[in-house]
């Protein structure tokens, strides 16, 4: 009995702190993309002060870009990263960013202008930046561990843009009759992503790798010959360990790495499957819900609805998956979704020229559906190689 009692107390309980780690991971994806979601939810502000520069067409162009770029260089050089240095520098990139956009709205008194817009722009590059960062090495990071992470993480950011249309909401119905109700408005959504970029600053570094459950997982990303690992084993003053040194009961044979080449091409149609997914994502949403959905009842309020709808659909299907008879995991049926959805296309088009708002609010409801379901089914799925 003396020596069961031994053995339980050098053995960790691997799954503790699981449900924390999910809430955390929650909020972590939310500060993902809180403050980009800032800049696009008040694209009426930025449509009064730029009305002739496209503000939702011109800011999506530039920051796609960045995001990309940044995530296709480190996937190429993902072995030799500390993902947890990429991590921390995209939420600081994003916090130092909001906090800047803070400031230039301020700074200009909520007036137009070149200089005002080309700062903007600017700075949307670097929210591109930082969400090639901290998107990319969270999700590769969760990768490693329990699928309930990555469900977590992808509903956090989901659920960033729900938070922050409705936020648009109350804030419009505040606001509205104020004298320069939009600038406050403004003002307020990025004071409250400044503050949650720096609560995710807090629980990345102090929280998120001392927990019981994530030291397991990196200690066996340790041992199973991941090289990006090191960095959280560090700060959370462990060792990756084998069973006969007390360590966590898993399998010690380190397997060899899989060549970037080897890796593209067994993952290819996952690739290509969230490749359509954003593509016809990003040719509807925000641009054109804010410039060629025509005038209707709603006024004002129209873009808005379309945007909070969008928003609140994409984050309550990233929990259907949850059900597992309605989760798709067929690798040919996610392709076929993906190519199907192109024809949202013309039907976006089709509904704003000879539909009503009623027509135009299901479609923006189902491209969210579909935007945030096939997201999660995907990432989901690929890291077990089903």
């Amino acid at each position: 009995m003396v020596m069961t009692a031994m053995d339980e107390s050098r053995t960790p309980r691997k799954h503790e702190g699981k449900h924390k780690a999910m809430a955390i991971c929650f909020i972590l994806g939310i500060g993902s993309l809180v403050s980009w979601n800032s800049m696009l939810t008040i694209g009426d502000y930025y449509y009064n002060l730029f009305p002739k520069y496209h503000p939702g067409r011109v800011l999506t162009l530039v920051y796609q870009p960045f995001a990309f770029g940044t995530t296709a260089i480190l996937a190429y050089n993902e072995s030799n990263i500390n993902t947890r240095m990429r991590n921390l520098a995209g939420l600081i990139i994003f916090f130092s960013s909001t906090f800047l956009v803070l400031v230039l709205d301020l700074a200009t008194s909520g007036k137009g202008g070149i200089g005002h817009y080309i700062g903007l722009c600017v700075l949307a590059a670097c929210f591109g930046l930082a969400d090639g960062l901290i998107q990319g090495g969270m999700v590769g990071d969760l990768s490693f561990m329990c699928p309930e992470f990555i469900q977590s993480y992808l509903a956090g950011l989901a659920a960033s843009g729900a938070l922050i249309s409705i936020l648009r909401v109350l804030t419009k119905v505040t606001f509205e009759k104020s004298h320069n109700g939009l600038h406050k408005g403004a003002i307020l959504f990025f004071s409250i992503s400044t503050f949650i970029e720096f609560l995710c600053i807090i629980l990345y570094t102090l929280y998120f790798p001392k927990l019981p459950i994530v030291k397991y997982y990196h200690s066996k990303a340790a041992l199973e010959g991941s090289k990006t690992s090191s960095a959280d084993l560090a700060d959370a003053d462990i060792q990756a360990k084998t069973n006969d040194q007390g360590g966590y009961e898993y399998d010690t044979k380190q397997q060899d790495r899989f060549s970037n080449k080897q890796l593209f091409l067994q993952n290819l149609d996952y690739a290509v499957d969230l490749f359509l997914i954003y593509v016809v994502t990003l040719s509807i949403f925000p641009g054109f819900l804010y410039e060629n959905t025509g005038s209707h009842q709603l006024g004002t309020w129209y873009p808005i609805v379309l945007i909070t709808m969008y928003n609140v659909v994409d984050l309550i299907s990233r929990y259907i998956p949850v059900v597992k008879w309605m989760k798709l995991e067929s690798r040919k049926a996610l392709l076929i979704a993906a190519i199907f959805r192109f024809l949202l296309i013309p039907a976006f088009y089709f509904t704003a020229k000879y539909g009503d708002q009623g027509w135009m609010i299901f479609l923006t409801s189902f491209l969210g559906l579909t935007n945030g379901y096939l997201t999660v089914c995907v990432l989901t799925v690929a890291p077990k190689g089903s």
